[in-house]
């Protein structure tokens, strides 16, 4: 038999059978590998924070911690390692937890020489393709894609920590002037960088209620006492059956009457208990309501009867080109036309040309937003006109 070069693969044993490990450990040196051997969970993760190992072999069952647990932990800093669990008393339930947080494979006790060592080399395999995969992404610039549910609890908890509010002026189109800035969530992971990802992710993992009091506490922290601007603040719907948003509001209630919150109409109200009393709610604490998106969500009324809005954003698709498509100018002006009659303050976003903004401004529109006057920004950024 070929022995196989040291060079071939580090490897962490963790079981609280010592004579286990020790077996494997010798058997693995045999065979060209440099293994290092664990009795408890807690010192293993401790090494593997420390040294990059090629492959993690684990008990299920130890006490503290077990192997489950410790394969969540480990993806906390290493998304790529290949982990294998073994157990000699399998469940449905640790079977399931392993697909779910990426194990490489689930091995049965006692596990033949042979099918061993296999599993071992093609998990070392596995590591250098897994590595070359994720330098050549990051070459392209191209999202890595965090695959398996650990990993994106991984990628989330990371996002979470780096979560930081970009501002955008929005400006009022009868003086030219500031009127306000709707606060946007942004977050340094670069696998989840985006909004729409970092929104997908909360809502697979059933995070949103942690994503959104983390934003709101962001962007509430940002109405200072001084400023006379208004802050629009985006809400997800699942946000209006969520006590904490009230409890976050009423932390700053002297500043509430500088605050929009914004509902998007590209989602239905209808899964939302209670949903009107539960806008008067936060009305009575002095925020005015904005519907988002309109022109881009449900044709019906319901979100209007529902939300009874101060202000009607009309959405960037219908606002893009508008000065060369005669239906869309006849479609703006309509709407503003009607939600003025109605009481609504009319909001265009997505406002990116001189010619946009001067259609804009012909139709009757309130207020302004877009890159026209000024791109999101950490800070609150002056707009141009």
């Amino acid at each position: 038999m070929s022995v196989i070069p040291p060079s071939s693969g580090r490897i962490l044993l963790v079981d609280d059978e010592i004579a286990i490990t020790t077996a494997l450990q010798k058997l693995l040196a045999t065979h060209g590998f440099v293994a290092e051997a664990f009795s408890n969970a807690k010192d293993a993760l401790r090494r593997a924070s420390e040294v990059d190992f090629d492959v993690i072999v684990t008990d299920i069952s130890m006490p503290d911690m077990d192997g489950v647990q410790l394969l969540r932990r480990i993806r906390e800093h290493d998304l790529d390692v290949p982990v294998i669990l073994f157990t000699g008393a399998p469940t449905l339930e640790s079977a399931t937890e392993a697909v779910n947080y990426g194990a490489l494979q689930y091995l049965l006790k006692p596990v033949p020489t042979k099918e061993f060592l296999d599993v071992i080399r093609r998990a070392v395999q596995l590591r250098r393709l897994a590595a070359t995969k994720r330098a050549a992404l990051n070459e392209l610039g191209t999202n890595a894609g965090e695959g398996t549910r650990a990993a994106l609890e991984a990628a989330f908890e990371r996002a979470l920590e780096k979560l930081w509010i970009a501002f955008q002026p929005i400006i009022s189109a009868g003086s030219g002037r500031l009127f306000g800035y709707e606060a946007l969530m942004r977050s340094g992971e670069p696998s989840l960088r985006q909004p729409e990802a970092l929104l997908d992710a909360a809502e697979r993992l059933g995070r949103l209620g942690d994503l959104s009091h983390r934003a709101r506490r962001l962007a509430l922290a940002a109405l200072a006492e001084d400023q006379d601007w208004t802050l629009f603040l985006n809400l997800h719907p699942h946000d209006l059956s969520d006590d904490a948003l009230l409890d976050d509001l009423l932390e700053c209630p002297d500043r509430l009457g500088r605050l929009v919150l914004e509902v998007t109409e590209r989602a239905s109200l209808d899964s939302v208990p209670a949903a009107r009393t539960k806008i008067a709610s936060l009305r009575e604490t002095g925020c005015r309501i904005a519907i988002d998106d309109l022109g881009a969500g449900y044709a019906g009324l319901s979100s209007f009867i529902q939300l009874e809005p101060d202000v009607v954003k009309i959405d960037m698709s219908l606002v893009h080109d508008a000065d060369k498509s005669g239906v869309k100018r006849r479609l703006i002006r309509s709407l503003t036309e009607v939600c003025q009659d109605l009481g609504y303050c009319v909001l265009a976003e997505g406002v990116e040309t001189t010619q946009e903004r001067d259609l804009l401004l012909d139709v009757g529109c309130d207020l302004l937003q877009g890159y026209r006057f000024g791109r999101p920004d950490r800070r609150f950024v002056a707009p141009s006109w």
